[in-house]
């Protein structure tokens, strides 16, 4: 089967209504069923846009505003998965459930359906800053384009977890991320890569590109899209199936083929997930 995805090199910078953040993501989205995606992967945090609306004094909203706009959000990204017929992982958006705060990616169906994942690795600045909590437990999403994952930003810098995802049927992880320097981009970039030749599996991932000066910890952003494939011979040499030019507002398309991960896990050059020592290490049952 093959699957097109989109991913979206999102533009931060100062709006003031929320309007303004509605159009600028139907405009991606408009873009991306231009080119027929099944699915359209959102960065983390780009939510944090509508922070810099401010309050009655003009002032940048601290990150405790930011669910808020959670039934605003939910509203208008199921209504642009409904109205296009494509998956859209909504990039990370702040919920507020039982008095905590979690980093939470939501995939909207085009039949209305919205399914969350909580990030479940916490950054120091989002422990610290923001007071973020972690979530539970890792879900698989089933679509009818194939079983996916929505890992977050340091989530996919853990082993284990991808370990996890794929043991339970994923072939494809999105990963929504945001970094605002080169370290950071590279950590997750180069950790990704790592875990398309582990698992067999492919990564599709993006950040936020931009600035929002009133906003904090946000102020800087570094980033670039990716879809990432098995460094195996059905696929480009280096792992890279198409990547976007690094901090522009852009989105990038590409075609994966599953079919063609299901070859290479049984007779590739390597067979990573299948060669995995269980007897040695444990693994997920």
């Amino acid at each position: 089967m093959k699957i097109r995805v989109s991913a979206v090199q999102y533009h931060l910078h100062t709006i003031d209504s929320f309007e303004a953040f509605a159009a600028q993501c139907d405009h991606y989205v408009k873009t991306a069923e231009e080119f027929g995606a099944d699915f359209v992967l959102f960065p983390e945090f780009f939510t944090t846009q509508l922070m810099s609306i401010g309050d009655a004094e003009g002032r940048a909203l601290g990150i405790e505003g930011l669910p808020d706009f959670t039934d605003r959000y939910l509203e208008l990204f199921a209504s642009l998965a409904e109205r296009t017929g494509m998956h859209i992982i909504g990039g990370t958006h702040v919920i507020r459930r039982n008095g905590k705060l979690y980093n939470t990616a939501h995939l909207f169906y085009p039949d209305g359906r919205v399914a969350e994942q909580p990030k479940l690795h916490i950054t120091p600045t989002e422990v610290n800053e923001w007071n973020m909590a972690p979530g539970e437990g890792l879900n698989v999403f089933e679509t009818d384009k194939g079983t996916i994952a929505m890992l977050t930003c340091y989530d996919i810098e853990f082993p284990e977890i991808v370990r996890m995802a794929r043991a339970k049927g994923a072939d494809v992880i999105f990963c929504p991320s945001c970094t605002d320097d080169r370290h950071g981009f590279h950590r997750v970039r180069y950790t990704a890569h790592a875990r398309t030749i582990e698992n067999q599996v492919y990564v599709v991932t993006t950040g936020t590109v931009g600035s929002l000066p009133t906003v904090d910890f946000m102020r800087g952003n570094f980033g670039q899209a990716a879809v990432l494939a098995p460094n195996d011979v059905p696929f480009p040499p280096r792992g890279i199936v198409v990547e976007g030019e690094i901090n522009d507002d852009m989105i990038v398309t590409a075609d994966i083929d599953l079919q063609l991960l299901y070859e290479v896990r049984e007779r590739g050059s390597v067979t990573t997930w299948r060669d995995r020592r269980t007897d040695l290490y444990t693994d997920w049952k």
